[in-house]
């Protein structure tokens, strides 16, 4: 503090962007001595490294070290071999996108795992529905086996009195299933991706609106009434959405001024800076805006059935292709969505607020929409047959009047703007 209670302000060079005497590295292109060899380019001392790995993995000066007489390993090895080769390629060659942090290459092997998922995903599309599930074998050995589908709503009883087990069973059995924790860490992520309140309510509620559609297809979906809007909206979704908009709130709040790791005066402070590297470099402010005008609301209306598809090709993948919920590749999946959905929401977001005409979508954004468009087409391929039960008819009327309701806003809406601009030009 100064004299009379007055704070010093920090001495700011402003030749420079110094902070007393430390040079802050905001500029994304000027790099810390200590990491400024992770941003030198060393393409060609890879590729030569690469190329001494692939002799030595294939065999190529000597065949009989790595011959092998099944024929399936040597396809698996060489199937591993070849996604390898591109996601490196993808390593060093692909364009970075708009993140920057912890590196840049980091993203662009997202983007080249995402272009395998997408490959991966159209083999299989190709493919006849058991051919696929004998595939999916080649993945995981558990795999390939009929699995039961649980229902979580053949039960509703809060109290079950004639349980030896504990009068509150079902109550137990639903707070500890797998799900939950799933449900608050998916939520978590959707708000510090989203950071917006009425957009998450929105999918929080649009998804269990979706379990009720979907119920009759699938026994996963059948859950009880305190199930779905207790359990489910008011605490998981809840606490996910609270604990992520709290984190928005906190990195909303930082002051981003970037002082190199060799310029921290002490040990605990280089840590500190190193660790700081997995986070953002900065914080954008989404601008959503959708009671902007009838197109934009589209737009955002758009975001949220992406993102509501996504969550149901989860549960309908895992059904026709018997994908037990524990298993890995279901983990494995999630995981890369949520790497992928990170640089989408930023691109989709800037292409939202970018005025520029003849604008397009970034990289991220493409694939994204791809891999949900293969994903469901998989879906209704290998779901033919698998679901005899009709959709309800009072659930179909309900879908109908709410398409036909959402059309004529839109459509007044339009109407409203269109003859608000032509008085204004009068």
């Amino acid at each position: 503090m100064g004299v009379n209670g007055v704070q010093k302000s920090k001495k700011i060079d402003r030749t420079d962007g110094s902070v007393n005497g430390v040079k802050l590295m905001n500029n994304p292109n000027d790099h810390d001595p200590w990491t400024a060899w992770a941003y030198t380019p060393r393409t060609i001392t890879l590729l030569m490294l690469g190329a001494c790995l692939l002799v030595w993995a294939s065999g190529a000066l000597d065949p009989e070290s790595t011959a092998s007489n099944d024929r399936a390993t040597s396809v698996k090895r060489g199937v591993w071999a070849m996604i390898s080769v591109f996601l490196t390629y993808c390593l060093l060659q692909a364009p970075s996108t708009v993140l920057i942090r912890p590196h840049p290459a980091i993203w662009r092997l997202v983007h080249g795992m995402a272009v395998v998922y997408l490959v991966a995903l159209t083999f299989l599309l190709f493919q006849n529905r058991d051919d696929a599930r004998r595939f999916m074998k080649f993945l995981h050995p558990d795999l390939g086996v009929e699995l039961p589908e649980r229902s979580y709503g053949s039960d509703c009883r809060v109290y079950v009195p004639d349980n030896p087990k504990s009068r509150f069973v079902n109550v137990y059995e639903t707070l500890f299933d797998e799900f939950v924790l799933a449900h608050i860490l998916g939520w978590w992520g959707k708000a510090i991706m989203i950071r917006n309140h009425l957009l998450l309510w929105v999918l929080s509620i649009g998804f269990e609106l979706m379990e009720l559609t979907f119920r009759h297809m699938l026994p996963n979906f059948n859950e009880c009434w305190w199930d779905s809007i207790i359990l489910d909206i008011l605490v998981c979704n809840w606490f996910g959405i609270w604990a992520g908009m709290r984190t928005v709130r906190y990195f909303d709040a930082k002051t981003y001024e970037w002082v190199g790791i060799s310029r921290q005066p002490s040990i605990i402070c280089k840590v500190k800076r190193t660790l700081s590297q997995f986070t953002p470099a900065q914080w954008d402010k989404d601008q959503w805006h959708p009671f902007l005008g009838p197109w934009r609301f589209i737009q955002v209306l758009i975001l949220c059935v992406a993102f509501m598809t996504v969550e149901l090709n989860t549960f309908f993948l895992k059904f026709c292709l018997w994908i037990p919920p524990r298993n890995p590749l279901i983990t494995y999946r999630l995981i890369l969505w949520w790497l992928v959905a990170i640089p989408t929401i930023r691109e989709y977001n800037h292409y939202l607020q970018d005025r520029t005409p003849g604008k397009k979508v970034g990289v991220f954004c493409w694939l994204s929409l791809a891999i949900c468009i293969v994903e469901l087409l998989i879906c209704m391929k290998f779901g033919h047959g698998l679901f005899p039960d009709p959709m309800p008819r009072w659930l179909a009327d309900f879908w109908i009047s709410a398409g036909a309701f959402l059309l004529v806003f839109l459509s007044v809406w339009t109407w409203d703007n269109h003859r608000t601009l032509t008085r204004k030009k009068m």
